[in-house]
């Protein structure tokens, strides 16, 4: 059964990869302006231990205590020169909302945050990061469609405005760039919109808030990443199309 599902996760990511390089020719951009994140969230720590065999280094998980939960069982896979043939460690972030009061346990345990969603929690995870001794890479999360359930920040805001200016003083966290996630089950150009209008902004803020490292853009998922590398994607985060369909969270509220 093991072998079968490994053959399985093969074979998909050997046809995300082809998609992926498709959408770069397509686009113009060279296939490694655009970095994979396997979306793992709700998947068991075995299956990223297969992922990491085929050559997967960055996974993208949703909440602090499921990951947590996995952490030491994919520990050699995260070491600096690891078990990985190729000595890059596995990285893995946060891209699941994140309450401040597991900002603590969410620096510890994630090489990244990237769903940061105001000033209160990036002074949280400043503070964490300072007392760990790291400097946290984090992507800022931007609200770009009008669905209640997206989070991120409102990008024309006074507390974005505030936000952007007082992150490069904080030296414990490294802005990388931004993330969004397109509405649900809309037309392909509104998704095209939101994905343009996120590099708009980043473009925007490169140019007015210059002491921040914006170079990277985080959007599309399994069903829009194609466009989304059109748009000018620089990270694209895939689960389903690499490990199926996921059975729901069932573990405990976050």
């Amino acid at each position: 059964m093991a072998e079968q599902a490994t053959t399985q996760l093969r074979e998909n990511l050997a046809r995300v990869e082809a998609a992926i390089a498709d959408a770069c020719r397509r686009a113009g951009r060279p296939r490694s302006g655009v970095e994979l994140m396997a979306v793992s969230k709700t998947y068991p720590a075995a299956i990223l231990d297969e992922a990491a065999k085929l050559g997967l280094r960055l996974f993208g998980e949703n909440r602090v205590q499921e990951f947590a939960a996995k952490a030491e069982h994919l520990a050699p896979w995260r070491a600096t020169g690891a078990i990985a043939a190729s000595g890059e460690p596995m990285r893995v972030h946060l891209i699941g909302h994140l309450q401040s009061n597991k900002a603590a346990k969410a620096a510890e345990v994630f090489d990244a945050i990237d769903s940061l969603d105001s000033l209160r929690l990036a002074e949280r995870l400043h503070e964490a990061a300072a007392k760990l001794g790291k400097r946290l890479p984090v992507l800022i999360e931007v609200k770009l469609s009008d669905e209640e359930t997206k989070a991120g920040i409102d990008p024309g805001s006074g507390e974005t405005a505030q936000l952007l200016e007082r992150l490069p003083e904080l030296p414990h966290l490294h802005a990388r760039g931004l993330m969004t996630i397109a509405p649900w089950g809309v037309a392909e150009d509104v998704t095209r919109a939101c994905f343009r209008s996120l590099r708009q902004w980043r473009d925007r803020w490169a140019a007015a808030y210059p002491r921040l490292n914006l170079e990277v853009l985080s959007m599309g998922m399994s069903g829009d990443f194609r466009i989304a590398i059109e748009e000018g994607a620089t990270r694209v985060r895939i689960g389903t199309a690499l490990f199926g369909r996921r059975a729901p969270y069932t573990g405990p509220a976050e």
